[in-house]
């Protein structure tokens, strides 16, 4: 094969940088003075496990959905009490086997939650339904039949009536 030469240049002319009041800010915000000592103390966190919810509302109630992939039902506790909704589990860790080999990522985090969402006060406590599938919980939570849209009937002059949404 051939051999390969790089030739680089020096551009002829200088670039030149204006002075940019934005990016100086920027550059003060950023610096850190102990950023080369490190925390004293690490952050602590009551928990590594952080699951993802989702909460939706529609005409007919609200939908709940949350990601706890390797939550067990009987480690899944879900209240509602007046219009607060709480979510609480764990997810145990599995015993590391220690076989041959050595770790390089391990990403996995266990742990207990809790959230608690405040939703208006027209939900239906009585028809709440939860359920856990697939590593997913989905929280219906219908709305009370007087909050949930109505139909008016407009009379026209002709004597006909038109429903209205």
């Amino acid at each position: 094969m051939g051999e390969l030469s790089v030739r680089r240049e020096a551009p002829s002319t200088p670039v030149r940088h204006e002075w940019d009041p934005f990016r100086a800010m920027r550059s003060l915000l950023e610096w850190d003075p102990f950023r080369e000592v490190g925390p004293a103390m690490p952050p602590t966190r009551l928990s590594d496990f952080d699951p993802a919810f989702e909460l939706r509302e529609a005409p007919t109630g609200f939908a709940l959905h949350a990601d706890l992939p390797g939550v067990k039902e009987q480690d899944l506790e879900v209240n509602i009490t007046g219009n607060r909704l709480t979510v609480k589990g764990k997810r145990e860790s599995e015993a590391k086997e220690e076989k041959e080999g050595t770790y390089y990522v391990y990403e996995r985090s266990y742990g207990s939650f809790s959230r608690t969402f405040t939703l208006p006060g027209d939900i239906d406590a009585t028809k709440v339904r939860a359920e856990l599938k697939d590593g997913v919980l989905k929280i219906e939570l219908p709305k009370r039949p007087e909050a949930q849209p109505q139909k008016i009937l407009i009379k026209g002059g002709a004597g006909s009536a038109t429903p209205v949404s």
